[in-house]
């Protein structure tokens, strides 16, 4: 077995003479036992750089979507490099504005906003507001005349009806959806007149339509079938926005490749000059600007060897901070932070301490021969949906998150304490 690809490291990690990996000039095992395990590790330039590279490939306007990873560090990040940024709820605006980003630089995302969470954006003055149902609309609508709310500036997401091909928990631009108004069933046309009806009321303004297929799709056709059911309903509105949502995917394990952000732009723009359509294209990237950008370190603590079955390395973390492998499936890589380039010949299955069978991280993981009890392992391209799904499933606290940038490192999430699991009990 092969050592460890290098396009699935963060940009700016190498390998010293010793083999220990460094992360923008960090060493990794002093980073474990200095901040201990888990830990994620972001490498900051390496999301600077996606975060540029988005904003290049949509020059109209593109929002980082939050709920690939969110600490108020990140937020400042993303909105220091120019992006929006889009939000799934109200906890995650809140956060944005603690952060200090403006309000005008947001974008509001959810299947079920609430009350609370529409009269926040609204009295915020949120940049935009994706209309999800119509019953969305009554209460902004309600909102707006009964409290006297500033109308938002709204995008009614419309479902294509193209179903992307990655895994069914995260498509969403097919029919059967519990997101947005379906093309096919009547209900896009049958939302976009009770908003103008709204406008003509003043209680909001239609300015655009927004759609998204799925997370994790690598076939660009899936997003260009978008732009084609799609353009003939804009078209013919002069609005003045369509966005295109994000998912694009990325490589994670040993074989996959992924288009760049950049690439994924041009062909959004190649598709809409096909369909002659103009307006401004904007996008909402989240997995593509961090996945790479991190990589978790664990512990290892016990190695279970079963004869003529398998071997166990289970470590300090597990489902409890990355539950995508349980969730989807999702395969990782793994290898060890003191040898990083060392043929990986010895094949693991590599587990969490959670009390659950399937408490899994990787399936066939492949690793150095000699791996030991006490050495650091680690697994890369966990910069998205890793923190951000996490849990207290068996009381475990969360992790420490640190970016790391030019030979510094800083906390920008503390490491979680069983003093903090008790925070809300009464």
């Amino acid at each position: 077995m092969s050592s460890l690809p290098a396009n699935l490291l963060p940009d700016n990690a190498t390998i010293a003479p010793d083999g220990r990996l460094k992360i923008a000039g960090v060493d990794a095992i002093e980073l474990a036992d200095r901040f201990g395990t888990p830990l994620f590790v972001y490498d900051e330039d390496h999301v600077r750089a996606r975060c540029r590279e988005a904003r290049e490939a949509f020059p109209d306007g593109v929002a980082y979507a939050s709920k690939a990873f969110l600490c108020k560090s990140m937020a400042r990040l993303a909105h220091e490099e120019g992006m929006l940024l889009d939000v799934a709820s109200g906890g995650e605006m809140y956060v944005a504005r603690q952060a200090g980003v403006p309000a005008d630089r947001l974008v509001l995302h959810g299947n079920n906003k609430s009350l609370v969470e529409l009269r926040y954006a609204m009295r915020e003055g949120i940049h935009r507001v994706v209309v999800d149902s119509f019953d969305e609309l009554d209460r902004i609508a309600g909102l707006a005349r009964d409290e006297g709310l500033p109308a938002p500036k709204i995008l009614l997401r419309i479902t294509p009806g193209v179903e992307a091909h990655t895994h069914e928990f995260v498509q969403t631009g097919q029919d059967d959806s519990k997101f947005g108004f379906g093309v096919r069933v009547g209900h896009a046309k049958a939302a976009i007149e009770r908003a103008r009806a709204l406008e003509a009321e003043g209680a909001l303004r239609l300015v655009g339509l927004h759609a998204h297929v799925g997370s994790q799709v690598f076939e660009v056709g899936s997003f260009e079938k978008v732009i084609e059911v799609l353009t003939p309903i804009f078209a013919p509105l002069g609005l003045e926005e369509l966005c295109i949502g994000g998912g694009l995917g990325v490589a994670y394990v040993e074989g996959e490749t992924s288009g760049s952000i950049r690439e994924w732009g041009a062909a959004i723009r190649r598709a809409c000059e096909a369909q002659g359509l103009r307006a401004r294209i904007t996008a909402e990237p989240g997995r593509s600007i961090v996945a790479a950008a991190a990589l978790t370190l664990y512990r290892i603590g016990t190695i279970k060897e079963i004869p003529g079955v398998r071997t166990y390395v289970s470590v300090n973390g597990g489902m409890s901070d990355n539950p995508r492998p349980v969730l989807y499936g999702s395969g990782y890589e793994t290898f060890l932070a003191r040898s990083a380039d060392a043929e990986r010949t010895r094949t693991i299955r590599l587990v969490g301490k959670h009390c659950e069978s399937g408490d899994l991280l990787v399936r066939e993981g492949k690793v150095p021969a000699d791996i030991a009890v006490g050495d650091v392992i680690s697994t890369p391209v966990t910069g998205a949906y890793g923190y951000s799904l996490g849990s207290n499933y068996n009381k475990v606290p969360r992790p420490a998150v640190v970016f790391v940038r030019d030979g510094q490192v800083r906390e920008v999430v503390r490491r979680e304490t069983w003093d903090d699991l008790l925070r809300l009990d009464l």
